[in-house]
């Protein structure tokens, strides 16, 4: 925190003591950043991990203190090899803890852009083993609903303009 910023005088390390436990005690999300590309003809382009059943965005995790712009423009370059700069954020996500998923999940999805037929998509082959163009009518045969949920609401985002917060399960 800055010195500025502080209600205590510098080097009181009983009241930094008291801050950091106050901070260690509250809840935590997982962030991740995606983003989301077209081809020429609007269909979406979908990876898919090696390590899960389903297909998704190109994106991932955040890193500790990473802002999601930039974390999403990491996650696109690791896995498909292309350095873009995110476009306008479309969607804000949160999914609620379920099963192994301890934590909620925060999402943000930014535009990626139109992609030309003749870009070239590098695949992670640690963390992917393919890639395809799916039109968004078929989302749902590849995508789990939340996921499929999320990339819609980020396609009509697109074509609005407007950030879409989907929380997922939905009041």
């Amino acid at each position: 925190m800055p010195d500025a910023a502080r209600t205590t005088p510098a080097g009181d390390q009983t009241a930094d003591a008291r801050e950091a436990a106050w901070f260690a005690e509250l809840s935590t999300v997982v962030a991740a950043a995606a983003a989301l590309f077209t081809d020429q003809a609007g269909r979406v382009l979908l990876v898919k991990p090696n390590y899960r059943d389903h297909w998704s965005l190109a994106g991932g995790i955040l890193e500790h203190g990473e802002p999601p712009h930039v974390g999403c423009r990491r996650e696109v370059s690791e896995e498909i090899g292309l350095d873009i700069e995110p476009g306008p954020l479309l969607v804000i996500g949160w999914v609620a803890p379920d099963g192994v998923r301890t934590r909620p999940i925060v999402h943000f999805v930014f535009d990626g852009g139109v992609l030309a037929d003749d870009t070239p998509i590098r695949l992670q082959s640690s963390e992917l083993e393919d890639y395809r163009f799916v039109d968004a009518g078929d989302l749902d045969r590849y995508l789990p609903p939340f996921i499929s949920a999320r990339v819609a609401a980020a396609l009509r985002g697109r074509g609005t303009g407007a950030t879409v917060y989907l929380p997922w399960p939905g009041p």
